[in-house]
């Protein structure tokens, strides 16, 4: 438990809190994993907790299913997830991942008319650019590719979605990443939805990678309708994602692919119709639980913050590497990402740093500003990990 009379900072820096952390998780004896952002490791405890609600779903099968789960479990553990997230819980469905949560609000939005206009950006997540694409093709509207300016300023970014909104006046949708997937760039969320709004311009916002290390407070940013998952930074199993649309916008989508199991109006409509992983979602209570004990996004926030300041102001410094994420607090979150200046294939670097020095990372591609690296750290990265990069990127930028 973190001690309430010290702040999130002071916590971050403490190694003491952080080994008894670290050994709550299974002990990991491969290479330095500095990709954090595909997915979290659960813990041991949500790992008992999941092993257990398998055995307890198969040993009960269907009367598990049907007689507990459904008609009480569910309910109480959506109502839990509420109160992380600080909204009601009939403006959350539960998904299998952010993406199939994203998938469900685009396709099933209901105010588009052939000849409106949707906008994307080069830093959305490469599905969410497929589904506005495919809104083109299935809705007949005009799709608007957004390409943010490289290096990103607060005050540019800005400038773009303005420049976007005034020159677009058939907008009527458009895609919004938090923390995009491939810089760890943060988007000022608050004031772009703040006037999307006011061009009468909806936003569908991408919050995979912010929930759990970031304050995500959908009232305040003016946010109506969103994506998320829980196996990133809250620590769930795998296939867990959550749908947000709230209660005055419901009207606005249809129940996916004409979904049976709740009438329109009810949020779960939105959820594709299937049998859910019904013990990760068992496991959840244990979830939520570890997370506002260790502090909440306030503490894992700060201290995947504090890993990044190990390495990357040493990266900056370096004449082969260029750093891709501002620094700038209001754009940076604890993914960061860097390339090195003399290759074009970021991958072969990848591939050096694990050969080399036992560091794993993640090529990133497809935004406009070119290819990178991403760093990730985790829940349980020490500060060797960060200083190991660190080193290992001033012998190969030499």
């Amino acid at each position: 438990m973190p001690c309430v009379t010290r702040s999130p900072a002071e916590l971050a820096m403490d190694e003491t809190f952080w080994k008894d952390v670290a050994a709550r998780y299974p002990r990991d004896d491969g290479p330095i994993n500095l990709d954090g952002g595909y997915f979290g490791r659960m813990s041991e405890g949500v790992v008992q907790a999941y092993e257990d609600a398998i055995r307890q779903v198969n040993r009960g099968n269907s009367v598990q299913v049907r007689e507990h789960f459904d008609k009480h479990q569910a309910e109480a553990i959506r109502q839990q997830l509420a109160e992380l997230m600080g909204v009601p819980a009939d403006e959350l469905a539960f998904a299998r991942s952010a993406s199939e949560a994203l998938y469900s609000l685009i396709r099933n939005y209901q105010r588009l008319q052939p000849g409106d206009q949707v906008l994307i950006s080069d830093l959305d997540y490469g599905s969410v650019q497929g589904a506005f694409d495919w809104l083109q093709q299935a809705r007949g509207v005009e799709l608007v590719t957004l390409v943010h300016a490289h290096p990103a300023t607060h005050d540019g970014l800005l400038h773009s979605y303005r420049e976007a909104f005034a020159t677009h006046p058939r907008l009527k949708l458009m895609a919004l990443t938090h923390v995009t997937h491939r810089t760890g760039l943060v988007m000022p969320v608050k004031t772009i939805a703040t006037e999307a709004r006011a061009h009468g311009i909806d936003v569908i916002l991408d919050g995979a990678h912010s929930l759990g290390q970031m304050e995500v407070d959908l009232a305040d940013m003016g946010v109506e309708m969103a994506g998320f998952n829980l196996q990133k930074w809250i620590g769930a199993p795998l296939s867990l994602g959550v749908i947000h649309v709230r209660r005055e916008r419901l009207a606005d989508f249809a129940p996916d692919m004409g979904n049976p199991s709740y009438p329109a109006g009810d949020i779960r409509c939105l959820t594709p119709y299937g049998t859910p992983n019904v013990p990760a979602l068992m496991s959840l209570p244990t979830v939520f639980a570890e997370h506002e004990a260790l502090g909440g996004w306030q503490v894992k926030g700060a201290r995947l913050r504090y890993l990044r300041d190990l390495w990357l102001p040493a990266a900056r410094a370096l004449p082969g590497i260029e750093v891709l994420t501002p620094d700038d607090p209001r754009l940076a979150c604890g993914i960061a990402s860097f390339r090195f200046r003399d290759v074009e294939d970021q991958q072969g670097k990848i591939d050096q740093l694990l050969a080399q020095f036992n560091i794993f990372t993640v090529a990133r591609a497809g935004s406009a500003c070119g290819p990178c690296i991403r760093v990730t750290p985790g829940i349980n990265t020490t500060p060797a990990d960060m200083h190991a990069l660190a080193s290992a990127l001033a012998l190969m930028s030499e």
